[in-house]
């Protein structure tokens, strides 16, 4: 019998029905609705407003070839090198091959790329790209840009419905097929009967104490597509991207301080003054992601420090500001004048390369249930991602989740039968457990792993899964802790599973 986050005796108060069911609005979510036959009705569910999302942070840019003396062949060698041997070659072959019709595709949209003297797209370089080939908007602000104006042309979809404020709480199926959504409004909860639904729901980055992911980034459509019975992939890869600044926001949201400063010249030191990261590896601060980070720790670890630094104050003052305009900002909110002052930097979580397995169209094993964006496992990232490949699958996998459903016969959804299981009416502390499963995720989950601490850590959090899933839950922060749980406890199950070291993967033992 599969699992469910709600039970017997759960109140709906509304059926809504659908063509297609969208669970996220970032950058996924919305172009897949843009790329949807205009037949169809499309309701895309905005968990916190359109104002959060992963998406809308995303700073560096999107990797497409651009130029005349790159290849795809070269963009698919770095992306495998990245990946640690760990990628999925069909499907990273589909990323770098289809990336370009899809910039072209934005342009048409209205996203407000930055452009060099000739008007041409301006493109720049980040860690472990062998060439030029990073678009972006508003210097270091392509997340917003994007996001923004793919919102307003969902908006003029007549086809097009978003909801905010709405947090999925379990996906319906019958017969081995998806047939819609339970979701929890401000006051009532609803089915959305859906002929195919599309987990777009961001990554899981909240699960760990510190993060530069958007505080809604809990994992909801991994564990509610686990309870369904999909498959989920690659679970143990999970970045920690190396230059975060070290103050957090009122939300405890971590802001990044971009790969692409790296890629224009900015260098890591620590307290003395030293460079560090060319002892490290040939590509110095360009290496990977997974080393710079791991390289960072390691000298906060020897010598006692809370962060390393990262310095541009070679580069002048007018560029820093036109092509780092949030960085800049941000870090002259603390006093750090980037033009003279280094930028105190530590590695915190940023991205998840597992998630929801699905094929080149983003279909998962479950019928007329897809993935796509940080929730899906396509392969792309293999053990590592490389800098800025996240919104380019976005992109990417979310078109073909469209196409795919556009291409199918469509049968409109009959009144679902539930069969829910009975659970436990209990008072639950789940403030105490969020705290718990983000403090064990970060200090035994995290950079540097160990059988030891990750078996404490898995017997801790799943007493806390045991007990949340056979009780009677209510207000959307119990169900977030559920999904929280479920989510972590696979990340350690799979990571003590996986003996050898690989890509984000890192077994000190």
């Amino acid at each position: 019998m599969r699992e469910y986050a709600i039970y017997k005796g759960f109140e709906i108060t509304e059926t809504i029905k659908t063509d297609v069911v969208i669970i996220g609005a970032g950058v996924a979510g919305l172009y897949a609705a843009l790329n949807m036959d205009s037949k169809l009705n499309v309701i895309i569910l905005s968990k916190l407003g359109l104002e959060e999302s992963n998406s809308i942070y995303a700073q560096g840019g999107i990797a497409s070839i651009r130029l005349a003396t790159d290849t795809w062949e070269s963009h698919i060698n770095d992306t495998l090198r990245a990946g640690a041997g760990m990628c999925d070659i069909e499907a990273v072959t589909v990323l770098v091959k289809e990336g370009p019709d899809n910039i072209e595709n934005l342009v048409r949209l209205g996203v407000p790329f930055d452009r060099d003297e000739n008007n041409n797209l301006s493109i720049t370089k980040e860690a472990a790209h062998s060439c030029d080939r990073i678009v972006h908007c508003g210097g270091d602000a392509t997340g917003y840009h994007l996001t923004k104006t793919l919102i307003a042309n969902c908006r003029n979809k007549h086809n097009v419905k978003i909801i905010e404020n709405m947090h999925m709480l379990d996906i319906l199926t019958e017969n081995g097929a998806a047939v819609g959504v339970v979701v929890k409004g401000e006051n009532r909860n609803y089915i959305i009967e859906a002929a195919h639904v599309i987990i777009a729901s961001g990554g899981i980055g909240r699960v760990f104490r510190n993060s530069t992911n958007s505080v809604c980034s809990t994992g909801d459509g991994i564990a509610a597509a686990m309870r369904a019975g999909a498959v989920v992939k690659d679970m143990e890869f999970v970045q920690f991207h190396p230059t975060a600044l070290i103050y957090p926001n009122d939300n405890m949201r971590f802001f990044l301080i971009s790969e692409a400063m790296r890629g224009s010249g900015a260098v890591l030191r620590n307290r003395k003054g030293e460079r560090f990261m060319q002892k490290a590896h040939e590509m110095a601060e360009l290496a990977p992601r997974d080393i710079v980070s791991r390289s960072i720790v390691k000298e906060m670890t020897e010598n006692d420090l809370p962060c390393v630094y990262l310095d541009i104050t070679f580069k002048p003052r007018n560029v820093l500001k036109e092509r780092f305009p949030q960085i800049y900002e941000n870090c002259l909110k603390r006093d750090i004048d980037i033009a003279v002052n280094w930028i105190p930097v530590f590695p915190v979580q940023h991205y998840f390369m597992g998630g929801i397995k699905t094929d080149t169209n983003g279909l998962t094993n479950i019928e007329n249930l897809y993935a796509c964006g940080e929730s899906s496992c396509t392969g792309v990232h293999g053990a590592n991602r490389l800098a800025s490949n996240s919104l380019l699958e976005c992109l990417v996998f979310s078109k073909r989740c469209a196409n795919h459903i556009n291409s199918k016969k469509h049968i409109k959804p009959t009144a679902i039968a539930l069969d829910l299981p009975e659970k436990a009416a209990k008072q639950l502390d789940c403030q105490t457990y969020r705290s718990r499963i983000r403090d064990l995720m970060t200090k035994k989950g995290g950079i540097v792993r160990k059988e030891k601490h990750m078996t404490d850590a898995k017997a801790e959090i799943s007493g806390y899964l045991e007990e949340l899933k056979g009780t009677t839950l209510n207000s959307y922060k119990e169900f977030e802790t559920l999904n929280m749980a479920t989510v972590a406890n696979k990340i350690l199950t799979d990571a003590l599973q996986r003996l050898e070291s690989v890509g984000a993967h890192y077994r000190e033992d």
